[in-house]
């Protein structure tokens, strides 16, 4: 990349130029621009005799590295790619095996600035649609699971937040699947005083396709956060982490008992608890102002 991405630099340098050899001294040129004589001295050898053209600023990129691959390294590279058309393991592999000694991220940067590097065609490409800003309550709600407990015997806890007012909704189950999460989702529709627009989940497969369609059912958008963006449900997060800390740890690891504690634990979230982040309101009193 160039050192400066001022667009007006080339136009400053060909001005600077013309007023040299309109009979300015470098010094005086320098002075009246802001730089040294010697890059005026620079900006007259570059710019031809002839002609009143602009001097473009190159790039700032090195032409080489000292620890850069031989090109006989390189080429083999692109040769074992051309005959094995396998990954960049493979070829590292292959070139160790044939005495060559480097490393594996040098094998896949070879790889990538020559693009030879081509996309699964079993990956899945998520285009997450943009988060909304979480200006009234139900913007912006955000949904996830908790799994407590071992794999024989695991409770799954839906759990609930609405980014603008923290207003929380939290059910236990023995199973976390795309048809019960819209199950969930249209409890805690019927509890919430408000309307939900927006539903921010993660990748989990209980949130997949068939949750998507639940949800336009329900007249409502699903969103999926961005792939390795945790912050993206960072507020449904720390409510995870506050449920089990003030709820979960406390009750036995039973359906029913979850079910009761956890009802009154919400009431308790909603209604009575001061959260520091709305000033030490509730999430109701938050409520009540729109």
């Amino acid at each position: 990349m160039p050192y400066t991405s001022n667009p007006h630099i080339p136009e400053v340098r060909r001005q600077a130029v013309m007023h040299v050899r309109s009979g300015w001294s470098m010094r005086m040129t320098a002075r009246h621009f802001g730089v040294q004589p010697s890059t005026i001295s620079r900006w007259v050898k570059r710019m031809p005799s002839h002609g009143r053209s602009v001097i473009q600023t190159l790039s700032s990129r090195p032409l080489g590295h000292p620890r850069a691959l031989p090109p006989d390294v390189v080429r083999a590279i692109i040769s074992y790619r051309e005959r094995y058309h396998r990954c960049a393991d493979v070829i590292h592999w292959h070139l160790k095996n044939d005495g060559y000694h480097l490393s594996l991220s040098s094998v896949k940067r070879t790889l990538r600035r020559n693009h030879l590097t081509y996309p699964s065609l079993w990956k899945k490409w998520y285009h997450s649609t943009p988060r909304p800003v979480p200006q009234s309550p139900g913007k912006l709600i955000e949904i996830d699971t908790i799994m407590d407990g071992p794999v024989h015997g695991r409770i799954y806890i839906y759990t609930l937040l609405d980014v603008c007012s923290r207003w929380a909704y939290a059910a236990p189950s023995l199973h976390a699947r795309a048809g019960i999460s819209v199950q969930m989702l249209r409890s805690a529709q019927t509890a919430s005083p408000f309307r939900f627009e927006t539903i921010q989940s993660d990748h989990g497969s209980e949130f997949s396709r068939y949750f998507t369609k639940g949800c336009d059912t329900l007249h409502m958008i699903h969103r999926h956060s961005r792939v390795r963006t945790p912050t993206d449900n960072a507020h449904l997060e720390r409510f995870n982490r506050t449920i089990q800390h003030e709820c979960l740890s406390h009750v036995p690891r039973r359906l029913s008992i979850y079910t009761k504690e956890i009802y009154d634990y919400i009431h308790y979230y909603n209604y009575e608890r001061p959260h520091m982040s709305l000033g030490m309101k509730t999430p109701m009193e938050v409520l009540r102002s729109y």
